[in-house]
């Protein structure tokens, strides 16, 4: 006897959520919106501070720079976090999130070298320095007007890189060459007045 139709589609629907719910890795908390625990906080905290839960970085006015480097080394993983500044001088924001040995680097804000945009793109600091394959192109259409919160996910999985802005795949980029595991960084890019905030800060281990 054939299944209800009905029935039968509730049955795949759910099956399908199964599968999806075991394909999502689990997130825990990187930054517990109170402290730099899970952090190398003792290098960083003239430049990384927490307020209502935000972590928010800030340049000197030295404008010196800096990395907020976890203390666990990851290489394969999916980092979830919000981010968004708000631009108060003709250079813009530059910052972006640092990740692997040799060092490759999810771009948000102003590229220093090319003077524009090129949030969720991947900086390689080769020649190109932003390898075209990589460049999210559609970006400005994804991000939220400036100064409002942008979600921004992060995977890392064997030789692939991928980055989604709030929700939408913006971009990919394949290189074996960043295999090593490193520390993930936030980085205050040097010689820019510049001051961006970070909250919900997860990631999984894949």
């Amino acid at each position: 006897m054939k299944p209800f139709a009905p029935v039968a589609a509730l049955a795949f629907s759910l099956a399908t959520a199964l599968a999806m719910s075991a394909a999502e890795p689990k997130l825990v908390p990187l930054f517990n919106g109170k402290d730099l625990t899970n952090f190398k906080a003792e290098e960083s905290k003239a430049y990384w501070r927490v307020e209502n839960g935000v972590l928010v970085g800030e340049n000197d006015a030295a404008k010196k720079g800096n990395y907020l480097w976890t203390q666990k080394e990851y290489r394969d993983f999916v980092l979830e976090f919000d981010v968004r500044w708000k631009t108060t001088t003709p250079r813009g924001v530059d910052t972006g999130v640092e990740m692997r040995k040799p060092r490759i680097q999810l771009q948000l804000g102003v590229s220093g070298s090319l003077k524009v945009d090129m949030s969720g793109s991947f900086y390689t600091g080769g020649k190109p320095a932003y390898p075209e394959a990589g460049q999210a192109k559609e970006a400005k259409k994804l991000m939220k007007p400036e100064g409002e919160w942008n979600r921004i996910r992060i995977q890392a999985k064997g030789d692939t890189f991928t980055c989604w802005i709030n929700g939408a795949k913006a971009s990919e980029y394949t290189d074996a060459k960043f295999s090593g595991a490193a520390p993930l960084g936030l980085q205050i890019h040097p010689n820019v007045e510049m001051k961006c905030e970070y909250r919900n800060i997860r990631i999984a281990e894949l």
